[in-house]
């Protein structure tokens, strides 16, 4: 077992897309047939992958879902949720919960942070149609509170699945509180081809407290401005960089309605693929 090939077992960890975790380790086994010890290999990059992408597993015999992200591990792949007043035993490469025990949260920021809590639900309600979210204190002397939130969206039926990601780190000092974050988007669409993108935001809000209304309002101001971006992308790749990437006539012989290129299927129409 060479440290190359479990270096490239990692890689392919860490670049699953979203919701296609359980389908890359598939294909892993099927190329590794002779070296099933690989995997095993790879379990940081199991606990990097789940982290980083702010992975939901539903605790046993809860309702809700909970995240795993750097920000709530308790170590020894023990993971704490501060609304269900919990922590569980995370498997990295199953991702599955188990082990539920009691936790309470020890922390100076606890009524600020169940503050932010309420509020970022009512932000999750108005803004996603699905998503999980949290609050956690962290940094040296629990300083800092990273607000996170998730919304995924599979639909492997359609040959796409798609994943909203948002870090940001409070620091709520009464004299000078600072706002900052990360979004991220990355969705995937792979029929007749294999099409992804990923996009990163890092972010620097003005905050006049750190009051839970103050932070929420900053934070829809500059999701929903990203969102607008993100539109004006799109409609920009459909009038130029797809138009340009094709030529006049595609193998159909026939000339594309470009004004009309929003709606093709991207496989089929734009590549001239099979028609079902």
């Amino acid at each position: 077992m060479s440290s190359a090939n479990i270096a490239a077992v990692s890689a392919f960890v860490e670049g699953a897309p979203p919701g296609e975790l359980a389908d890359v380790i598939a294909d892993i086994k099927a190329l590794t047939v002779d070296e099933p010890q690989l995997l095993q290999s790879a379990s940081a990059a199991f606990e990097k992958y789940n982290e980083e992408q702010l992975t939901t597993v539903k605790l046993p015999g809860g309702s809700q879902n909970v995240l795993v992200t750097p920000y709530n591990s308790l170590g020894g792949g023990r993971y704490y949720d501060v609304a269900s007043h919990s922590s569980f035993a995370f498997d990295h490469t199953t991702q599955k919960a188990s082990a539920v025990q009691s936790h309470a949260l020890e922390s100076p920021h606890t009524d600020l942070i169940n503050s932010l809590l309420n509020a970022l639900a009512a932000h999750a309600t108005e803004h996603y149609t699905s998503s999980t979210y949290a609050v956690f204190p962290t940094g040296a002397d629990d300083r800092t509170l990273a607000i996170l939130l998730v919304a995924n969206k599979y639909s492997p039926s359609n040959f796409w699945n798609g994943r909203w990601r948002t870090t940001y780190l409070l620091t709520p000092s009464p004299s000078s509180p600072s706002l900052t974050g990360t979004l991220k988007v990355d969705v995937h669409y792979y029929e007749d081809g294999n099409v992804r993108l990923t996009t990163t935001k890092p972010l620097t809000l003005p905050i006049a407290s750190a009051s839970a209304s103050e932070v929420m309002r900053q934070i829809a101001l500059a999701e929903r401005k990203y969102q607008e971006e993100l539109n004006r992308g799109f409609a920009a790749l459909s009038e130029g960089a797809f138009k340009g990437l094709r030529r006049q006539l595609p193998v159909t012989r026939q000339k594309v309605e470009w004004e009309k290129v929003s709606g093709y299927r991207l496989g089929q129409e734009i590549g001239g693929g099979r028609t079902r």
